[in-house]
């Protein structure tokens, strides 16, 4: 299975490789070594073009399909998750700004995001509620002319260096789910503060931080989703998420077997290479299978997203087995390199870090198991 595109977003794509061979692949190591969000080559990958990739060409960018984010996603963590999971979420803001902001923000604000002048994100997660989307606690009340923002925002990718976010905040507490709404809100205006990028055990450049907003004003122009709107906004920006992150993983999974096996063909050993073992080639073997179950769950997430049905379970099944698939193979892919693996010219300590991450973003590999299982009795209830 593959998802086909036309010959306009083929070369994007390509143009998308060729940009993560020079500028991603050579530099992985050296951001994460110095522990940052390299916000440099955001810009540039957006100078490029790439953050238009769902942006109409009405409005400056490229008007690709989702199935063209999904195929960007994976060719980039191919040689950095991290990086490909920034421009991702930078790219997301830009297009949905250019869907369901009015006109006048749109020409406001997409200039500087297709420039790279302005980053985006995506505030959402906080630091007591995460997979549990309706317990948000950051409120926004009703003044003249706008909302005051007040609380504090956590695990936010591009945090480190983003400009402008869209937020999510509790108009009604007592209203649950329902009182959730979405603001664009701008991070260079007051009241916003930017909290320091988190120390975590890799994937540096995703950019991971927080915010606090502390009586912050959003004019009404900038109410992006209505209260209730908000939290479907949420749940369908999520399943989208769910679908590319397993992408991500094959192409970093992938990535590595490629790595390993050629290692393999070279490293003499006891008379001839280490990938005349049986053992050794049946591990990534089993590696490589896996990585092909998991893109097929990827891929028809991917079109059952596209067709606007109910992508819920199939992003569900999709994202938990890849990053289980990634999690596991992984560290054996090292194996099969020796302490090699260990060395940092070498991208495995990344992956198997990034691995993790995988298991946390856009809901938690219990939370896809609470979906399915929820679907499977549903279901069972029916006879």
């Amino acid at each position: 299975m593959s998802l086909d595109l036309s010959d306009a977003e083929r070369e994007f794509l390509a143009r998308v490789t060729k940009f993560a061979d020079e500028h991603v692949g050579p530099k992985a190591q050296i951001w994460e070594d110095e522990r940052r969000m390299p916000v440099d080559a955001l810009r540039a990958a957006s100078k490029a073009g790439f953050a238009g990739l769902e942006v109409p060409e009405t409005l400056g960018g490229f008007g690709g399909r989702f199935r063209l984010k999904v195929r960007v996603a994976e060719e980039l963590s191919r040689h950095c998750f991290a990086f490909a999971f920034s421009l991702i979420n930078h790219m997301g803001l830009a297009g949905k700004i250019a869907r369901d902001a009015p006109e006048e923000l749109a020409r406001k604000y997409l200039p500087e995001m297709l420039s790279g002048d302005a980053i985006g994100c995506t505030a959402l997660t906080e630091p007591g509620a995460g997979s549990d989307f309706s317990a948000i606690t950051t409120s926004a009340k009703k003044v003249k002319g706008g909302w005051l923002l007040n609380g504090k925002k956590a695990w936010i990718t591009n945090a480190a260096h983003a400009d402008l976010m869209f937020l999510y905040a509790q108009t009604d507490p007592d209203a649950g789910w329902r009182g959730v709404a979405g603001f664009l809100v701008d991070g260079r205006e007051d009241g916003v503060t930017r909290l320091p990028p988190f120390k975590i055990m890799g994937g540096h450049a995703i950019g991971a931080g927080g915010f606090v907003l502390e009586d912050h004003f959003v004019p009404d122009v900038r109410l992006m989703s209505l209260p209730g709107d908000g939290f479907k906004a949420a749940m369908a920006g999520v399943n989208a998420a769910r679908t590319y992150v397993a992408a991500m993983c094959c192409g970093m999974t992938e990535a590595a077997i490629t790595l390993a096996a050629r290692y393999a063909a070279n490293r003499t050993a006891f008379g001839g290479n280490i990938a005349d073992f049986q053992g050794l080639r049946w591990q990534l073997a089993d590696a490589q299978t896996d990585v092909e179950a998991a893109r097929l769950l990827a891929y028809r997430a991917t079109l059952s997203v596209e067709s606007r049905e109910n992508a819920e379970l199939d992003a569900a099944h999709a994202k938990k087995f890849a990053a289980r698939m990634a999690d596991a193979h992984l560290p054996r892919i090292m194996q099969v390199m020796g302490a090699a693996g260990l060395r940092r010219e070498y991208p495995l300590g990344r992956q198997i870090a990034c691995a993790r991450i995988a298991n946390y973003v856009d809901g938690t590999t219990e939370i896809q198991n609470e979906r399915i299982a929820r679907a499977l009795f549903k279901q069972a209830e029916k006879g």
